[in-house]
């Protein structure tokens, strides 16, 4: 679920017989729960509006969903191999980064869809 810019991932708590949500894509805990899609989705909007109206109230800056940047600490090795192999392919560290990234990622999706 996506509601301005921010991302609901919902599991299902076959305890309580809930469904309980949390925003994924900012870093302030922002959650939400109910016991049907309607309530759910609901619940997820406002849950995101309470969370702007907060931060409104209290004249801070809300988290913004992630913004594409974000420090990566590698052993040296891994650094000298990673940049190595960015230069034998032509790329910045960054893209060739990426890459392996967008890789890794489509990998799982595959593995999780078969």
């Amino acid at each position: 679920m996506i509601y301005k810019g921010y991302e609901g991932k919902v599991k299902f708590d076959e305890k309580a017989g809930i469904f309980r949500g949390e925003v994924i894509n900012t870093k302030d805990v922002i959650t939400f729960k109910g016991t049907s899609v309607n309530q759910l989705k609901k619940a997820f909007r406002d849950s995101v509006d309470h969370y702007l109206e907060f931060c409104k109230s209290e004249g801070v800056n809300p988290e913004e969903p992630f913004s594409g940047k974000f420090v990566l600490r590698l052993s040296p090795q891994l650094h000298r191999l990673a940049v190595i192999g960015a230069r034998r392919e032509g790329k910045s560290l960054n893209t060739y980064v990426e890459e392996a990234i967008i890789q890794r990622l489509k990998d799982k999706t595959s593995k999780a869809a078969g």
